[in-house]
């Protein structure tokens, strides 16, 4: 509803704008001897190019900083996974075990079955968090008395809370999406940025039409930017599993 809202806002100041221009014709016309000026439509192309470029700039920093903060996100889980994974030395072999097949439990399922949903921004399913609980749990102290279990386990539940953490972070960047408002600007300041370099002076030299060339493929490049970094899990620029892979491989 915002990009739509957005659309017929901007169209209809444009439009007024346009009636504008046509009554001014039709009720102060030009002399004869007057020649329209040309500094005016150079100044609004300018303009327009001076107000993409922070549109543009806007776009970047916040798919970049959605980009990292995913990365981030991922990397402080795996981080703290490891560390519940080693803190299973300090339990008995007949507990240690199956918190450490419960980590590598979860880092698989992470790997293997929530990256790609992530990539695809699809929900994740529940199991994620029932194999974080079933960490949880092969974690927990029980009935011991010995001083360093009892340290070990308070030591897993605080490492579990980081991963609880990074996990929800993880999950609400791979649903962030660069706003349909600043798409809507990135694709019209596109067009309108082009359409004034070809309108003004493209027809005086050739080296006019190599700018025009460079600057529409600079903006394709910087689109196509933004829109890779726009899914931070993607395959092409968005983060990958290797902190869990590197910790778990």
């Amino acid at each position: 509803m915002a990009l739509m809202e957005t659309l017929i806002i901007t169209l209809g100041v444009a439009l007024a704008a346009a009636l504008s221009v046509v009554l001014k014709t039709k009720l102060f016309p030009l002399d004869e001897d007057e020649e329209p000026r040309e500094d005016v439509a150079e100044y609004i192309a300018m303009m327009v190019s001076v107000l993409y470029a922070v549109v543009l700039g806007l776009c970047l920093v916040s798919v970049w900083d959605t980009r990292a903060s995913a990365a981030d996100h991922a990397h402080a889980e795996a981080s703290a996974l490891h560390q519940t994974y080693l803190l299973a030395d300090a339990y008995p072999p007949a507990r240690a075990e199956p918190l450490r097949r419960a980590a590598r439990a979860y880092a698989t399922h992470v790997v293997e079955v929530e990256w790609p949903m992530m990539a695809e921004r699809q929900p994740l399913d529940p199991l994620g968090w029932q194999l974080l609980d079933r960490v949880r749990r092969a974690g927990e102290a029980g009935d011991t008395d010995k001083v360093s279990e009892q340290i070990a386990a308070q030591e897993v539940l605080a490492q579990l809370g980081y991963v609880d953490d990074a996990r929800r972070g993880r999950e609400a960047a791979a649903q962030d999406r660069l706003s349909p408002v600043l798409w809507a600007g990135l694709l019209i300041g596109g067009v309108l940025t082009l359409a004034f370099m070809f309108l003004f002076g493209v027809r005086r030299s050739a080296t006019h039409v190599v700018m025009v060339m460079g600057l529409a493929g600079f903006i394709a490049f910087t689109v196509l930017l933004i829109h890779q970094l726009d899914s931070p899990f993607g395959n092409a620029l968005g983060t990958s599993p290797d902190a869990f892979v590197r910790y778990f491989a």
